[in-house]
């Protein structure tokens, strides 16, 4: 195959909303001001950081730490994300790292352990579980962006509540929650964080919304026994600020990287259309035929967790894999599906070329062709001509020109989207 069988591409433009706090630091901040007298002099404070990449996440917990300092706490960070970084202490703590989260950038040492406590379950069908360092502290403040999950849609789903039930609880409550399937994040979590709040030292959730271009548009300090109440207008806000693929309809999805600082499931499945959950329908839009994944991330040290969701994946990603790190990931979620291994390609021409041949009947000048940075990144793409088309005369639309389908040898040329 050769570019010029191939429709013209373009590189596309398109506009979302852009609410966005110029000083996310110094609104967080204001907003922890006002809670003043939360805790005593001396008081041990567990700050509880999760394994995704949110924009100024660095910046938002070293202001944190020095609230809590400046309240006369003494502050720690402990890693509140499940069974990622392989379900090791020091894989957690790596992960941390990766995101500027040490002790000399942020003013508090990180205390990473996979130990557990295990607290009044009050009647709740699972056992719940805390880490040990957060459980012994004065007082704990989880920090979490707050967005539509991956796996299902609910009251609540990827926010405060989940890291209080699941992050907190480490692998423990991963596996505790995870075998219940989908019904356990929809319905038992809930039932676990609330019951967090009750027996543990919770005292404030530092709640975060992103734009689509991957920007903080709101952050919200929030009293323990709020974060109910105010999750639920979080994640409202987050919806409605989601992008989302600019047609519903595509042959192919080229994907750049995937990876767990993107997604917990390496590829957004509300952006791809596909939940990779034996039983559980997919979402009506997009429908995509052919889904190719690039590369992974360096921040997902090896976890290609979502794997499962492509359907042909080059040599490179393959080779970046750390198997035993995502099966533990895998074993902990249930969701085995999505660690499935596609069709392996030695090129990108190669890989565009089985996915050509998975559409039958489709005249190769026609196809239907969108190439992204990654899920999390979607405000600028290539599309091929027939989807240009489409989009024509839409407001949200710049055509910033014509692209190369194949740069030198047999692989696509560098995305130039960022």
């Amino acid at each position: 195959m050769t570019g010029n069988q191939l429709p013209p591409l373009y590189r596309i433009r398109r506009t979302f909303q852009r609410p966005c706090l110029p000083d996310p630091g110094g609104s967080l901040r204001a907003q922890l001001d006002r809670h003043s007298g939360l805790m005593k002099p001396g008081a041990r404070i567990a700050i509880a950081v999760g394994s995704r990449g949110i924009a100024r996440l660095r910046d938002l917990v070293a202001v944190t730490a020095s609230w809590v300092t400046s309240q006369g706490g003494k502050p720690f960070i402990v890693p509140a994300m499940g069974s990622h970084g392989g379900a090791t202490a020091e894989g957690q703590a790596q992960i941390l790292a990766d995101y500027g989260i040490r002790e000399d950038s942020v003013g508090a040492p990180v205390r990473s352990s996979m130990d557990v406590v295990e607290l009044e379950r009050s009647g709740c069908e699972v056992r719940i579980y805390q880490d040990q360092y957060a459980y012994e502290s004065d007082g704990i403040i989880v920090i979490n962006r707050i967005k539509p999950h991956t796996d299902f849609h609910g009251t609540y789903e990827s926010g405060l509540m989940k890291m209080m039930a699941i992050g907190l609880g480490k692998r423990h409550q991963a596996v505790e929650i995870h075998r219940h399937g989908v019904r356990g994040l929809r319905e038992i979590v809930p039932e676990v964080a609330r019951r967090v709040l009750a027996h543990s030292r919770v005292i404030l959730g530092v709640g975060i919304v992103e734009n689509a271009y991957e920007e903080t548009a709101e952050v919200r300090a929030i009293p323990a026994p709020q974060i109910p109440s105010e999750e639920v207008a979080m994640l409202d806000h987050a919806r409605a600020l989601m992008p989302g693929l600019p047609v519903d309809d595509l042959d192919i999805l080229i994907v750049d990287k995937m990876g767990k600082d993107i997604s917990g499931v390496g590829l957004d499945t509300n952006v791809i259309g596909r939940l990779g959950i034996r039983g559980e329908p997919d979402p009506e839009r997009p429908r995509i035929k052919m889904i190719i994944a690039r590369d992974l991330t360096p921040a997902s040290h090896g976890n290609a967790l979502g794997i499962g969701l492509a359907d042909i994946v080059t040599r490179q990603l393959y080779g970046k894999i750390d198997f035993r790190v995502m099966y533990e990931n895998l074993y902990a979620s249930s969701f085995l599906e999505r660690g499935k291994i596609p069709v392996i390609a030695d090129s990108d021409e190669r890989a565009l070329s089985f996915a050509l041949r998975a559409c039958p009947g489709l005249d190769p000048n026609q196809l239907r062709a969108i190439r992204i940075e990654s899920t999390l990144r979607l405000d600028v793409f290539h599309a091929s001509k027939p989807v240009l088309d489409e989009l024509q005369g839409r407001p949200d639309i710049e055509v910033l020109g014509p692209v190369s389908w194949f740069g030198e040898g047999r692989e696509l040329p560098d995305f130039s989207g960022s």
